[in-house]
């Protein structure tokens, strides 16, 4: 069970604080919600029924700086994940940001990033869906680097590359 004031990821809405533990009646119903408040979305609040387990899932507790630091130094070792096939690509890649598993969000991104880079030495651009999933998997994985680092979400791309940078000449 979690506790108020726990930080927790939470599906799409990425990382929120558990701001209360309170019974709420919606619909006519009494029941006992986590009352999540997006770290990054001041104007959004989350409720999730304590006894619905497949939403209680949902919440998985952040990573450790070492861990974030763990993920940084293997993210040039990760393989890609482009399917060829559109339609398949959108589905598999919904289910990775469905999921927020990060390693998986890691080569996501990574796969994109390559790709659009591919795609901008063509004179072609990256196709908007694929740019859409881009920017919301670079939204979760960001939003929880920079909590757990204590930067800005915007300062997370330049402490990876300069992270892999120190790595690269360290080795």
């Amino acid at each position: 069970m979690f506790c108020i004031g726990d930080t927790v990821l939470y599906g799409s809405q990425g990382v929120c604080k558990i701001i209360e533990i309170a019974e709420k009646t919606f619909g006519g119903d009494t029941i006992l919600y986590y009352v999540l408040k997006p770290v990054y979305d001041e104007n959004s609040t989350v409720f999730v029924p304590v006894s619905n387990a497949a939403l209680v899932a949902k919440m998985r507790s952040v990573l450790s700086a070492e861990e974030v630091y763990d993920m940084i130094r293997e993210m040039p070792d990760e393989e890609t994940i482009w399917i060829d096939d559109e339609n398949e690509r959108k589905q598999q890649y919904h289910h990775i940001l469905a999921e927020g598993d990060r390693r998986k969000l890691v080569k996501m991104i990574k796969t994109l990033h390559l790709h659009r880079t591919a795609q901008n030495q063509k004179g072609r651009k990256l196709h908007q869906s694929d740019e859409n999933m881009l920017k919301q998997a670079e939204k979760l994985l960001y939003n929880e680097f920079a909590m757990v680092l204590n930067i800005k979400p915007d300062e997370v791309l330049p402490f990876i590359l300069e992270q892999i940078d120190v790595e690269k000449k360290g080795a």
